[in-house]
């Protein structure tokens, strides 16, 4: 073949298998390429959320921050008041008392829960998990109200204790802290649950196995290996009940006392007398003990740990 012929064979279009002419040289027709369709944004898909945290949470705080140093004027009357208040202090004391047992109880009661949910099979697991989680299905409201038809005068525990002939006369087990301690425990035992399941099920228990291996009982197998790393665990799950149980309304008004008054019962009184200033200040004293306990949280475990499940 003919260097002549080669040439304008190579500069001759050449045909696709559908009939249509492409020059080699050339680049694809406009006409013949695809648009990308347009795509949304993926930070548009959080607006809505960002939208609703603003609305109903990031506004309802600046304004009770600002009710708080702001009433005709700027001043401090709000918190200067809390200062000399004798009530306020003693219903703080009762709140962070309150909070503390509830707190170290749930801890108590719940852990060996959650060990022996990620010890088990995953059908026994699934099974303790429903179990768990029953009080969720129920409004806090008709849970309280069924620990009042229990610790009554009249109710079902004290009709069994006079029945077998433990006690005479009716005990008084409704207004009571011990009633609000029994309540408020029911209520928030499984937000210590959780967080630990989910530690402690994300845990390499070939540890615990080599730690046996090396002379430790299972107590000191626990102790030195289980325990360390189900501490991120431990610190979500008080966190997440300590700060719940310091805003807790309706359980102690129901079954409380009134010498077991919360601060949060407090704030709610003086919203119906209208006092903003004092109780934008107590709110704000309540916001600065939740974020102490967080800080406190960063200090001892890492955030970071703790939102990774220990690991």
């Amino acid at each position: 073949m003919k260097n002549g012929d080669c040439r304008s064979r190579l500069s001759s279009p050449v045909r696709d298998p559908a009939g249509m002419s492409v020059a080699l040289s050339g680049a694809m027709p406009a006409a013949g390429r695809r648009s990308r369709p347009w795509r949304l944004p993926p930070s548009l898909l959080a607006l809505p959320l960002l939208a609703f945290l603003l609305i109903f949470y990031a506004y309802p705080l600046a304004s009770m921050l600002l009710r708080s140093v702001y009433d005709q004027g700027w001043t401090f009357s709000g918190f200067g008041a809390l200062a000399g208040d004798a009530v306020f202090w003693r219903v703080l004391g009762t709140t962070a008392q309150v909070a503390f047992v509830v707190t170290l109880a749930c801890l108590l009661l719940g852990y060996p829960v959650a060990y022996v949910m990620s010890r088990v099979r995953s059908g026994t697991a699934n099974l303790l998990m429903v179990l768990v989680l029953i009080p969720f299905w129920t409004s806090i409201l008709v849970r309280t109200y069924a620990w009042m038809a229990l610790l009554g005068r009249r109710g079902i525990v004290n009709n069994a204790l006079i029945a077998m002939g433990v006690v005479d006369q009716p005990l008084q087990l409704m207004n009571t802290r011990f009633a609000v301690y029994l309540a408020m425990v029911h209520v928030l035992l499984p937000f210590m649950i959780l967080p630990l399941y989910a530690v402690l099920r994300g845990l390499d228990w070939r540890l615990v196995q080599a730690a046996e291996g090396l002379g430790a009982g299972p107590l000191g197998a626990f102790r030195q290996v289980v325990l360390p790393l189900s501490l991120p665990g431990i610190a979500a799950g008080c966190v997440l009940v300590f700060t719940l149980a310091l805003g807790f309304y309706i359980t102690p008004v129901l079954v409380g006392s009134g010498s077991d008054v919360m601060l949060s019962m407090l704030i709610g009184d003086l919203v119906n007398r209208l006092d903003w200033p004092r109780a934008s200040a107590m709110a704000v004293v309540l916001l600065a003990m939740v974020l102490g306990v967080f800080a406190l949280l960063a200090r001892l475990v890492p955030l970071g740990r703790v939102l990774q499940g220990g690991r």
